[in-house]
């Protein structure tokens, strides 16, 4: 039992980046995306190191499908298999994320909902920003572009993030890593579609 709520607080944690990530105020969109929907479908890997004990203490890895209309939202995570292990909702008054047995926390924005989930607040308003291939107005260090001038690296918000592999959408390919006091957190992304 242990390890199934320590699995699905860190399934959580890939679902709160999605979560705040819906916080960002609505951006110009990409060339191609005028009605402004944005989706995107890939695999995700999150690993937890644990430096008092100085090994992994959590990995997750699955599928997601982020559907992002401005007004709503949407982000399923799967595991291996294709089941769904956790869908979040977020619209402007209400995010609320729903684990595959049912069970739901709602909260009125995802900083409270993180908050109940967590314990503790996790700063990635940022990822709505960088699957688009862009960085979030908001202060931005060590930034790098590669030779298409497309974003490359760059650290925000204790994040150091890396992006590759564009198309007309944005990278599909995302490292992210924090590095805490007691933990590193690691979250790669690749998108199929």
């Amino acid at each position: 039992m242990k390890q199934f709520k320590q699995f699905f607080r860190y399934v959580g944690v890939l679902t709160m980046v999605g979560l705040l990530a819906a916080c960002a105020p609505a951006l110009k969109q990409p060339a191609g995306q005028d009605d402004g929907t944005y989706s995107r479908a890939g695999r995700f890997a999150l690993n937890v190191w644990d430096k008092t004990i100085d090994r992994n203490k959590e990995s997750v890895q699955g599928g997601f499908l982020w559907l992002d209309t401005r007004q709503k939202l949407d982000l399923d995570l799967r595991n291996p298999l294709g089941s769904t292990l956790a869908r979040v909702s977020v619209t402007q008054d209400r995010a609320t994320l729903v684990h595959a047995d049912g069970s739901q926390v709602s909260a009125d924005n995802p900083d409270a909902l993180v908050a109940e989930v967590l314990g503790s607040e996790i700063p990635v308003a940022g990822l709505r920003y960088w699957l688009k291939g862009i960085v979030a107005p908001v202060a931005v260090e060590q930034e790098q572009r590669d030779a298409q001038g497309n974003l490359g690296s760059f650290t925000q918000a204790g994040w150091k993030v890396t992006l590759s592999d564009y198309d007309h959408k944005g990278p599909r390919k995302l490292g992210m890593v924090r590095n805490e006091t007691m933990q590193t957190i690691t979250v790669r992304l690749v998108i199929n579609e």
